[in-house]
């Protein structure tokens, strides 16, 4: 119906919003093995104009954030991500099912727990995408930061109300 919003049953389950989130943890811890087992020991190995892969262990939160830190950051990434995660879990199992919001927020819980169990198991996270143009680099990223980046930038498409027709601002 035009100008509606995507919402589902009032009493749906966020049974497969779980389960996507799962999936992209799965994604994301077997492509950081891979990347482990096949780039260490290696520089950036090119693969299209533009994109190379290269094993980065980042200490840090998003860029790098305080990667110098001395290892305390790693406890206080670790809290505020399982905060975050019980969080999402709780919205998407008790929440009536609005299906772009629940979406972003699955990419997000996915995201968060694939790099959460880096940390847990080694004190930093693996990172192995490489953007850049001429000798700019994007920070090296990964397939939970993918999640992560795609989930926000619907939160936000849903707040801004792309997905209803309508402007979700203060005006509503």
């Amino acid at each position: 119906m035009p100008g509606s919003k995507l919402v589902a049953e009032k009493n749906a389950s966020g049974i497969p919003y779980l389960a996507g989130a799962g999936i992209i943890v799965v994604v994301d811890y077997l492509t950081k093995l891979w990347a482990v087992s096949a780039l260490d020991g290696w520089g950036p190995q090119a693969v299209l104009p533009g994109i190379n892969l290269v094993l980065v262990r980042n200490t840090g939160a998003a860029f790098g954030f305080l990667a110098d830190a001395g290892g305390w950051q790693t406890f206080v990434f670790i809290g505020i991500g399982i905060v975050i995660c019980l969080a999402l879990i709780g919205w998407l199992v008790t929440k009536r099912r609005e299906v772009a919001l629940d979406t972003g927020l699955a990419l997000i819980l996915g995201g968060a727990a694939g790099n959460i169990i880096d940390r847990f198991r080694q004190g930093s996270v693996i990172d192995f995408i490489d953007l850049h143009v001429g000798h700019w680099h994007w920070p090296a990223f990964n397939v939970a930061d993918i999640a992560i980046s795609a989930g926000a930038v619907l939160l936000v498409a849903d707040l801004l109300g792309l997905f209803s027709g309508k402007d979700r601002g203060p005006a509503e």
